[in-house]
């Protein structure tokens, strides 16, 4: 365990980049690896998460290396992986699982999924249910749950499958197993989720369409065997990440910060027009594009914030920032009601419960259920001087030292050593921009 201790800070400022997003990381490998050539990718997340994706993609007959700052991927094509000899231990990757399992249930071989002591509690059901139509099977532990054994089909059958709940992973496991998949696999969602995967998709050649469906909802089709084309990326900035040092700016008077190149798709924004309504200052400037998705520079200073409402819709653009969210909330004057967050329980932790309690202890008024969670804060800093459990997440990891950088005495937390797993260098980049984050020794 490696605890970290985070004291107040002065105002924050200067100007920095972020990690590379997590999300298109993953997907950029993967279909790398499915595409015909040499894929090169600069700019990629290398955290844990990403770099377990990157050792499957090669346990499974591509060609993965990094030359100084660049990885290069030599793709087999659709439907050329090969069976591994090994188990693919994806760490605590619960976007790396899904997706790979989406691609290995329409490959002919047998395969084995694990993870670690965190992912391995979480269910996969959402994902194999629609997999389990096109042909494959499952085998998992009591609950779905990790490790489990995919037996893939090479006669899969493409599907139209509506999504019981949002959920960007479980549309890109099924479009991703429609691929290799002779004819349309279509996937219908009620509420869009973030769209890394079509728009990736497109960029490598595939052939997908979206579309209204005649019930409601967004249709997303894509039409099985094509030939992917190698491509050379640019990975944007994980507006994830940004998120940090987005509140911890917002949270100590005078602070001046730019964060440049930071991915800003539409369907990844809900945290910024969140605290844009809450009366933080956000500019984005300097737009533009990279591999598909827009790129823009987030210059952010100090703010008074005010308690809002946050509709449920807007949960699937900012999912993974709730508990950086309740920070800012802790911050601001007024309730901040944050609705439709059932999903945040089944994390890599129950964020739900673990953001309440750290809050809490603390010194912050917070109520939650099982869908809502409401901060009230007073408008002032709130009084620290706590120890926080973070249950092996790093999203709650970060989002605690950031408060940290505002309380009146300083939060601790047990272990920081899963923010590797996103954020690779986040107390240094945290520390550059004035924080004052540190090893407990105690």
């Amino acid at each position: 365990m490696t605890p970290l201790i985070s004291s107040r800070s002065a105002a924050l400022g200067g100007t920095t980049g972020v990690p590379g997003d997590k999300s298109i990381s993953h997907r950029s490998l993967i279909l790398g690896a499915l595409a015909v050539g040499e894929t090169t990718i600069s700019g990629l997340l290398e955290g844990e998460d990403v770099l377990r994706t990157a050792d499957a993609m090669a346990a499974l007959g591509a060609e993965v290396g990094r030359d100084g700052g660049v990885w290069h991927v030599h793709g087999v094509g659709i439907g050329g992986l090969t069976e591994p000899d090994r188990v693919i231990d994806v760490g605590n990757s619960g976007t790396g699982a899904r997706l790979i399992a989406g691609v290995l249930a329409t490959h002919g071989f047998m395969s084995v999924i694990t993870g670690d002591a965190s992912l391995v509690r979480r269910p996969m059901a959402r994902v194999t249910t629609p997999l389990a139509r096109m042909g494959a099977d499952f085998v998992t532990r009591s609950g779905d749950r990790l490790p489990m054994a995919i037996r893939g089909t090479d006669r899969a059958v493409p599907i139209a499958y509506r999504l019981p709940v949002p959920s960007a992973q479980v549309k890109s496991a099924i479009l991703l197993a429609g691929l290799n998949t002779a004819g349309r696999t279509v996937v219908v969602e009620d509420t869009p989720t973030r769209d890394h995967s079509e728009r990736m998709l497109r960029h490598f050649g595939a052939e997908v369409s979206i579309d209204r469906h005649e019930d409601g909802g967004e249709m997303i089709a894509i039409t099985g065997q094509p030939e992917l084309t190698a491509r050379s990326l640019e990975i944007p900035g994980d507006i994830s990440s940004a998120a940090f040092a987005v509140v911890a700016a917002l949270i100590r008077p005078g602070s001046d910060v730019t964060l440049t190149g930071v991915g800003i798709n539409p369907r990844r924004i809900g945290l910024i027009e969140t605290l844009r309504e809450m009366g933080g200052q956000i500019d984005i400037v300097n737009g533009r594009e990279a591999c598909g998705e827009p790129v823009a520079d987030l210059h952010i200073r100090g703010s008074t914030l005010r308690g809002v409402t946050v509709p449920a819709e807007r949960a699937p653009s900012m999912i993974d920032e709730y508990p950086v969210l309740a920070v800012a909330a802790s911050c601001a004057e007024g309730a901040t009601r944050m609705e439709g967050i059932g999903e945040l329980r089944v994390k890599e932790s129950d964020r739900i419960a673990l953001t309440a309690e750290g809050l809490a202890a603390c010194g912050v008024a917070v109520e939650a259920d099982a869908e809502t969670m409401t901060v009230t804060g007073s408008g002032q800093v709130p009084r620290g001087a706590a120890a926080v459990r973070t249950a092996l997440d790093h999203r709650i990891a970060m989002s605690f030292l950031v408060l940290g950088t505002a309380t009146v005495e300083p939060v601790a937390i047990d272990d920081g050593a899963p923010i590797d797993t996103s954020f690779p260098g986040f107390a240094d980049l945290m520390n550059g921009l004035g924080a004052s984050i540190a090893s407990d020794r105690r």
